[in-house]
């Protein structure tokens, strides 16, 4: 074991002071961040103010930025930049005043207050908001933003007046593609679209990348006038991947060791693709925009082009059925229409079956109708994430992990695995941390200097709430 398993008891005990002092240093910041938009917010309602008095919109505007140049030029910062923020500001002090007042107290992160409002924008009555805020605070008190991004918006769903068939139909006008350019003769290309056929996007581009990272080019595959265009396209070592042949080992992914050793065995001389996955994402995502496929990157076989796309997508069956109002849910963390689910459901070749309480929405079981790694399944429909505390790496991108190793008597047990992103199952395993399963999916994580951590799965999307109903805390 690596890490701090040698440390000495006195170096523990400063790295213990020394989080307790950057705990409060944080909360210190965060309070001051909400400080800052509370001033920021009063200029902007003294602007609103002026602006009341003018006697047209263009003197009402000049009105904002004269405070915005008054505050910018003493900050020396732009005043687009100031006013924008003001404008931001405003918007969450006044519409959100129940988060606003909790960072300010220190209990929430900037981070933190930016998710609840942000997962919340449409919400007009302000009753259904602070109702929204003070459950979202009290949940975000105990967890990281990017796992609060997550259960807000599930959370705001429930306040919504227009059901999300609106809202998606309006949301859909938006969809588009747009370039920004950047420095050293790059450009970046963005979209907006459809979560569910955006996701499914990624997901094939991903599916792509990894399989050219899993393939050997053969030697002498290719003209080295072809090897020095791609190269002068796509930068240094792009040719280590472009062209791979029918010898390729499948290996599995290097990081995992498994590439290395099959490539070994089978006597395999060729390098490994220098390429991150990203940027092999990107290479690809440009040959099948400008030629339709992926030229250069696909096999003899056509292996590439045959990868299809996968997402994951929760709904309850009353939704499915057109009796129910809570939403599908896109990779646990997406809210979709309806529509979309039925006709991904009508497409789908098999659907895992989802059993939890009825009440606190704890899953209680997985099956099928025809049962294909039944224990995969449920671990997948329990955690929904690495289960780390704090982390928000989804389940596909994670590891099985034996918390009790199987090689000391561990058993391949629902209470014995979870998902461990490869960051935390490292950390896991070589450093001073260990986790304790407890009942109910609950996991205790103990730190190198004694502090303990409870991790929660979150509850998937299949409970409607009634005004009747009391939900365990999360």
């Amino acid at each position: 074991m690596t890490g701090l398993a040698n440390a000495t008891i006195e170096q523990v005990g400063a790295l213990g002071a020394v989080t307790e002092m950057l705990v409060e240093v944080e909360r210190t910041i965060s309070s001051m961040q909400a400080v800052r938009d509370g001033f920021l917010a009063v200029g902007s309602r003294l602007a609103v103010e002026v602006a009341g008095q003018a006697d047209s919109v263009d003197e009402a505007d000049l009105a904002l930025r004269t405070v915005a140049a008054e505050f910018a030029a003493a900050l020396r910062v732009s005043d687009r930049t100031l006013q924008r923020r003001m404008t931001e500001a405003s918007w969450r002090v006044e519409r959100f005043p129940l988060v606003w007042q909790a960072q300010g107290a220190g209990r929430i992160s900037a981070g933190h207050a930016r998710v609840i409002c942000d997962a919340a924008e449409h919400l007009e009555d302000a009753v259904d908001r602070d109702a929204y805020s003070a459950e979202m605070v009290g949940f975000a008190e105990t967890e990281s933003a990017n796992r609060v991004a997550r259960r807000a918006r599930r959370v705001a769903e429930r306040f919504q007046a227009r059901p999300i068939e609106e809202r998606h139909k309006d949301a859909r006008k938006k969809r588009g593609v747009w370039v920004k350019d950047l420095a050293d003769g790059m450009a970046e290309l963005g979209m907006r679209g459809p979560a569910a056929l955006v996701h499914g996007a990624f997901d094939r581009l991903t599916q792509m990348a990894e399989s050219v990272q899993e393939q050997s080019p053969p030697a002498g595959s290719d003209t080295d006038a072809a090897a020095s265009a791609r190269e002068s396209a796509f930068g240094p070592g792009a040719d280590a991947a472009w062209t791979a042949g029918d010898d390729a080992s499948g290996a599995g992914p290097a990081e995992g060791g498994d590439a290395g050793r099959a490539a070994a065995d089978a006597g395999a001389t060729a390098a490994k693709d220098p390429r991150a996955l990203g940027q092999i994402r990107a290479d690809l995502a440009l040959d099948l925009l400008l030629t339709g496929a992926p030229a250069g990157h696909d096999t003899a076989g056509g292996m590439l082009a045959a990868i299809t796309a996968n997402v994951s997508i929760t709904v309850p069956a009353t939704t499915l059925m057109g009796r129910g109002t809570t939403p599908a849910e896109l990779n646990g963390c997406i809210p979709i229409d309806p529509d979309t689910a039925r006709r991904l459901a009508g497409a789908a070749s098999g659907w895992d079956r989802l059993l939890t309480h009825p009440f606190t929405g704890a899953l209680l079981a997985v099956d099928r109708y025809r049962p294909t790694a039944d224990l995969r399944r449920h671990l997948r429909a329990r955690d929904q994430r690495c289960r780390f505390p704090t982390c928000g790496y989804p389940p596909q991108d994670c590891d099985i992990d034996h918390h009790h190793d199987a090689a000391l008597g561990g058993g391949t047990t629902v209470e014995n695995l979870g998902h461990l992103c490869r960051r935390h199952h490292v950390l896991k395993h070589h450093t001073p941390w260990h986790v304790e399963p407890l009942a109910d999916g609950l996991y205790a994580w103990t730190s190198p200097t004694g502090q303990t951590y409870i991790d929660r799965p979150p509850p998937p999307n299949t409970v409607t709430f009634t005004e009747d109903d009391t939900p365990a805390p999360f």
